[in-house]
């Protein structure tokens, strides 16, 4: 598969050749569990105590004329407090998750499994196909990215990795055409849930993911650019490729970047 190279004046210089990764077979199942794969190998486990409500001196008793027996007085059958607790009084209820300082029915347990598992070969076959993606239109353009008659992939000069300004690197992506997808992450929406009280209330949508060989400043001058992220061509993974476990993400190669990847998936 051939491209072209453009340069930062945003003009084709020369046609290349794209690695051979480009034209994996693409698999939306195995982009998908090593998404996943990634995103839970973050999940903190929690759980609570396995004697929480359970610290007490309740008991059920319920055989005839014993001390503190419940059968035939009228009153629920459930364990009751022999001492004078914290809190509370001799008699009450306790234990049962339906009583005041009782356990929880189903609680948050610590050994469940939260971690996506996939085995080692699937995971490469998933990184190439979701790489492959960014080569196909018809899938870019189905993530909702506005590229017109953009070719993709996007790749890039090396002397891009020298630029540390932002407006350069704004710059550029208008002349390559893509200002209209640079609108599309201007607009934040506020989340729904728990998670707007925690620090992250908006969200935004993904737009150009740039991948670098090596960083001469330009992971500096486009972080504060709303949508757009940058990597190491070493660090590249699923996650960045297909946010949300959807591949297609407009991507913008650089000639180092392209290398990098080639002895990653085992071409060189």
């Amino acid at each position: 598969m051939k491209t072209n190279l453009y340069g930062l004046n945003g003009e084709k210089t020369k046609e290349i050749t794209l690695p051979k990764t480009f034209e994996e077979t693409y698999r939306p199942d195995l982009i998908k569990r090593a998404f996943l794969s990634i995103k839970s190998s973050r999940y903190q486990a929690k759980g609570t105590d396995k004697r929480a409500g359970m610290k007490n001196s309740a008991e059920y008793r319920g055989r005839r004329g014993s001390y503190l027996a419940t059968i035939n007085r009228g009153i629920s059958r459930l364990p009751r407090l022999k001492h004078y607790p914290r809190k509370g009084r001799i008699g009450e209820v306790r234990k049962v998750p339906q009583a005041r300082g009782g356990r929880r029915a189903h609680p948050p347990k610590q050994e469940k499994k939260l971690r996506e598992k996939i085995n080692r070969k699937e995971k490469i076959k998933a990184f190439k196909s979701a790489i492959a993606a960014t080569a196909n239109k018809d899938l870019v353009k189905g993530r909702g990215h506005i590229i017109n008659n953009l070719e993709v992939p996007l790749v890039v000069d090396n002397k891009f990795e020298g630029t540390k300004k932002t407006k350069e690197v704004t710059q550029f992506l208008d002349k390559v055409g893509l200002s209209k997808e640079l609108q599309r992450s201007q607009r934040r929406r506020i989340k729904q849930g728990k998670g707007k009280s925690r620090g992250r209330k908006y969200r935004r949508r993904k737009t150009v993911l740039i991948t670098l060989g090596e960083d001469h400043g330009l992971i500096k001058a486009s972080r504060n650019i709303p949508g757009v992220d940058t990597v190491l061509a070493k660090n590249l993974n699923v996650e960045h490729l297909a946010p949300g476990g959807n591949p297609g993400r407009i991507t913008i190669y650089t000639e180092n970047a392209l290398n990098q990847i080639k002895q990653r998936v085992g071409e060189e």
